[in-house]
């Protein structure tokens, strides 16, 4: 993120990034062993924050291991040089977020299915 400027730029208000020195180590049955995301870190530093107000994104979807409920999956960022003018997926992103803002519950949403609920309500938004 900070050689993307993302941690510089005003435009972006981060309020919390695990990268993978956050990370913690887990015994699984079906991935072995492997490093996630704990989201109560942030839980336990932020009290704002709680498991229905988070959404953690990742290309990975065993990053969101102790935190299935919150976890979104995303399309991976792949040859930024060539791709970067190109991506949209945090463009629709974005739409989801704005679509979703005011529930008062975001671990109840099934978000396997964010792209689908963006272009449904977005359909709707146009037939009022």
């Amino acid at each position: 993120m900070g050689q993307l400027g993302v941690l510089s730029n005003p435009s972006y208000k981060i309020t919390a990034l695990l990268d993978h020195l956050a990370m913690i180590t887990v015994q699984s049955d079906r991935h072995g062993t492997f490093d996630c995301k704990p989201l109560g870190l942030i839980w336990a530093q932020f009290s704002e924050f709680i498991i229905q107000n988070t959404i953690m994104f990742d290309d990975l979807r065993r990053n969101f291991v102790m935190n299935p409920q919150n976890g979104l999956v995303i399309r991976p960022f792949k040859k930024a040089h060539l791709n970067r003018s190109s991506d949209r997926e945090l463009v629709k992103l974005t739409q989801y977020l704005l679509t979703i803002a005011d529930l008062p519950d975001f671990s109840q949403l099934d978000h396997s299915r964010w792209e689908i609920f963006t272009e449904d309500n977005t359909k709707r938004r146009r037939h009022r």
